[in-house]
């Protein structure tokens, strides 16, 4: 029987555990653990990991570290660059990780309406506590249903001209792979939840949702898995891009738009790093 991600009510496992992280990336780990405490102190709630890290399947020199840390109060604009600065010198001190990224939120933001079926999924279903008081604790269970697919994803539209700009600005090789692994990433996952509700289920694997994408749209079955192997092994080519921005991205929109619907309006949450 084919795994799908969900306990025996039907609702999203929690994916990940400290217990998974490999030994290539314990050092990496403890010293984001250090580095989040010594610079919020006590405004640190929590700190959580997510991505392929505390899930078990990094890639030593390949993968990067994703970090999501939630504050007692709203960050500030400091606040967004010492996260930065955190995520570049774990990049710049640990070979054993290919960039790293940190989301930056404060505690209420995550536990607040607008972010129920987002960011609050996000932390009870996709992170592993690192540090503090697990927020998870108190958000609800998640269904892999119409209304998670529409919050989580249905922003892609919203998302492709800012896209194309930094595409457009983007300058040397290394800018644009980390530009190509985070629009693939954006997109696979986009595709998976667009046919996540008539499969029923969730996983946070790329190859795999490419693949299950493929079962409802064969026709674009190889772009997205094309584009799951780039968020693995991204390439410096401006025609990846333009193809992500002009062709699968433009299409996977509109269709999302038709089958489940668009995220309505709300004010954007700040970030720092890369975008999960």
């Amino acid at each position: 029987m084919e795994r799908k991600g969900l306990d025996e009510r039907g609702f999203i496992e929690r994916e990940g555990a400290l217990g998974n992280v490999g030994p290539d990336f314990r050092a990496v780990v403890a010293a984001a653990r250090t580095a989040a405490a010594r610079t919020y102190g006590r405004r640190l709630h929590s700190a959580y990991l997510y991505g392929s890290v505390p899930r078990g399947t990094a890639r030593p020199g390949r993968s990067d570290l994703d970090l999501l840390l939630a504050l007692h109060e709203e960050p500030t604009a400091a606040d967004r660059e010492s996260a930065a600065r955190i995520g570049r010198e774990l990049d710049r001190e640990h070979q054993e990780i290919d960039g790293a990224g940190v989301l930056l939120f404060g505690r209420d933001t995550l536990l607040g309406e607008a972010e129920r079926y987002d960011m609050g999924w996000f932390v009870a279903c996709l992170c592993t506590p690192l540090l503090g008081d697990d927020l998870g604790e108190h958000l609800p269970r998640y269904r892999p249903d119409g209304l998670l697919a529409r919050e989580t994803n249905g922003d892609l539209a919203g998302r492709l001209p800012v896209w194309r700009a930094r595409a457009g600005r983007a300058e040397g090789p290394a800018e644009r792979r980390g530009l190509v692994r985070a629009y693939a990433r954006k997109l696979v996952r986009t595709g998976f939840t667009l046919v996540m509700p008539r499969w029923g289920g969730w996983t946070s694997d790329l190859d795999r949702s490419a693949e299950i994408f493929g079962r409802y749209y064969p026709e674009r079955a190889r772009q997205m898995r094309e584009a799951a192997a780039l968020a693995l092994e991204p390439v410096a080519d401006p025609a990846v891009l333009r193809a992500f921005t002009e062709d699968l991205g433009p299409w996977l929109a509109a269709e999302y738009a038709s089958v489940i619907g668009t995220k309505g309006h709300r004010s954007p949450v700040a970030t720092a790093g890369q975008s999960r």
